[in-house]
């Protein structure tokens, strides 16, 4: 997955300190980007002259990110850590059930408005 971002510094810190967080390894990093591996996956935060404009989740395409995060102690824990690097929690008036009733997660969106849900699993 390639996530065009407008600022690749920013980007990661927010996003690929999460993405670490979750356990992908930063394997690759040129001028305006780099590639995180994960278990089978990688995900490259990408800038440069090709991005056009400031993302918009709430536009035709990616609207986020749902991405499992181990137990509900995991999810808790990472998303009081993201409020350090410039993430907020979404919905918090109905954290963490804001997916619905018995679905546990985290909804965070940072300063760029990239959605992302960290999403409790087995304990």
């Amino acid at each position: 997955m390639e996530i065009w971002v407008q600022e690749y510094g920013w980007a990661k810190q927010s996003l690929g300190w999460l993405l670490e967080e979750l356990g992908y390894t930063l394997v690759s990093e040129w001028g305006h980007g780099g590639s995180w591996q994960g278990a089978g996956e990688y995900i490259v935060l990408e800038s440069g002259p090709d991005v056009a404009g400031p993302h918009e989740r709430r536009r035709a395409g990616l609207n986020h990110l749902a991405l499992a995060a181990g137990p509900a102690s995991n999810v808790d824990a990472l998303a009081d850590a993201a409020l350090g690097h410039g993430w907020t929690l979404m919905f918090a008036d109905r954290h963490p059930y804001a997916g619905g009733p018995g679905h546990y997660a985290a909804y965070l969106e940072n300063q760029d408005g990239f959605e992302v849900e960290l999403v409790a699993g087995e304990n």
